[in-house]
């Protein structure tokens, strides 16, 4: 069985993914925003709490999550649409946790289809703004799934995965969204358990519902992956390493 932690897991494909690995027997830690968000899931290993649009409380969160040692996988979930902060939660958070955090042996980001659609001219962009700007989430998918191809490549010894779940009708997604909750959460249980040898690609890979899909070509390219996670590191003061 695997120790996971899954961000964002208060609602939604958090709290599926949870609870689906939870209930299989697996020591899932969740991370919600605070500690009267902790969903009812009676065999939770644990729970960790902080609010991923700012910076400190990400890092608090990093720490409390190490508390519990090294994870086999690390599910980053939480997300939030058109939103103030949508850079911050989308790509600034996950970015932090992965840096700050022991490594796991795998990582999951979730992305979104619209990340094809996010702006490439990073000198453009703002990391600290908190406004709602046109194309500020599909900026940010598009950079939380180049962080993602960026540590596939850099660690050799720890997985990194991207998921697209799909348009599923959850708070964010809204109740006439028409793709399939159960499969949105599906992919991402996959990747955090399979056994080693039943993923293929081993690491790097860009998910939608079990199968390969097409990727921003930006975001496999080392060039603009350096810039970013340069960006990344002047903005955080936290290195990748």
């Amino acid at each position: 069985m695997a120790l996971i932690l899954i961000t964002g897991a208060s609602t939604g494909l958090g709290e599926a993914a949870a609870r689906t690995l939870a209930d299989e027997g697996h020591d899932v830690v969740v991370h919600t925003r605070s500690k009267d968000r902790v969903p009812d899931i009676g065999s939770l290993h644990g729970a960790v709490h902080g609010d991923l649009s700012r910076m400190d409380e990400t890092l608090s969160v990093a720490a409390q999550a190490d508390a519990f040692g090294r994870f086999d996988a690390v599910v980053h979930n939480a997300g939030v649409y058109r939103d103030p902060f949508a850079l911050q939660v989308n790509t600034i958070a996950p970015y932090l946790l992965t840096a700050a955090m022991a490594k796991p042996r795998r990582l999951v980001y979730l992305s979104s289809g619209y990340h094809r659609d996010g702006s490439t001219d990073l000198g453009a962009i703002d990391f600290a703004e908190t406004r709602v700007r046109p194309g500020a989430y599909e900026d940010s998918k598009l950079y939380v799934t180049t962080l993602a191809f960026a540590v596939a490549r850099r660690w050799a010894d720890t997985v990194a995965h991207v998921v697209d779940p799909g348009w599923v009708p959850t708070r964010m997604g809204g109740p006439g969204a028409p793709g399939d909750l159960e499969a949105g959460h599906r992919t991402q249980e996959w990747l955090a358990t399979a056994p080693d040898g039943a993923i293929e690609p081993r690491t790097g890979g860009y998910w939608y519902h079990r199968k390969v899909s097409r990727s921003h070509p930006a975001a496999s390219d080392p060039d603009f992956q350096h810039e970013l996670i340069e960006r990344l590191e002047a903005h955080t003061g936290v290195k990748l390493g």
